[in-house]
């Protein structure tokens, strides 16, 4: 079959692949996905959706080439085909970030009111993990945590957090992290650590940006 419009054809697949991104709550299935492989039913619990609208997004999703999936038992799981697509979500929001006033707004209302110090980067974390300098917390619910996390941090999930307050020892910086780096949870745990007396940060981003970057992740068997 010949190509009349070579470059018309491959601008309208990337178009394809945008509209399957141009949605929020498709782009919340991918930051999900990114932590691991997740079946319909787990994703229709994380996002509060019903099972069959969380379907249609996938198959939309998988026809654009940005999730593939994989039967085990009777349910089928997803996951992201690679961390090119992760790429894809993060090149969209720093375009937002830096000319999308609305966003601005939300970042300055929301988030700097809960946390407004400079994030830690991977970098530092790694090096201060690798001397024992820092208490690492995932924040993220417990099945998350199994999927991967940082080596040697402690699973503290935020509904958990004050009930845990004292077995963290006091004078250490602790440094929380969850999803990503909007992730609400980790500065909820940041805000309430400070409230309570602790030095605390928040990573940068999350764990898959953490472990995109080639960094060690650990997982529960």
């Amino acid at each position: 079959m010949s190509i009349r419009n070579p470059k018309q054809a491959l601008y309208e697949q990337f178009a394809a692949v945008a509209k399957a991104l141009g949605n929020p709550q498709r782009l919340e299935l991918i930051e999900h996905l990114a932590q691991g492989p997740r079946s319909v039913d787990a994703l229709a619990g994380k996002l509060g959706l019903p099972i069959a609208n969380v379907s249609q997004h996938l198959q939309a999703m998988r026809r654009a080439g940005l999730v593939t999936s994989e039967r085990d038992g009777k349910f089928i799981n997803y996951s992201l085909v690679d961390e090119s697509v992760l790429a894809a979500f993060a090149a969209v929001r720093t375009v937002a970030e830096r000319h999308s006033a609305e966003v601005e707004r939300v970042v300055r209302v929301w988030f700097h009111r809960r946390d407004d110090m400079e994030p830690v980067s991977r970098e530092e974390l790694a090096s201060r993990m690798n001397d024992g300098l820092v208490t690492v917390i995932d924040v993220r619910p417990a099945d998350e945590f199994a999927l991967g996390h940082l080596p040697g941090a402690i699973n503290v999930p935020l509904s958990e957090l004050e009930s845990r307050l004292p077995s963290f020892e006091s004078g250490r910086e602790i440094v929380a992290y969850c999803r990503g780096p909007w992730c609400v949870m980790s500065f909820e745990a940041v805000a309430e650590l400070r409230k309570r007396g602790f030095s605390a940060r928040r990573l940068e981003d999350g764990l898959p940006e953490w472990k995109a970057s080639g960094l060690a992740v650990k997982c529960n068997a």
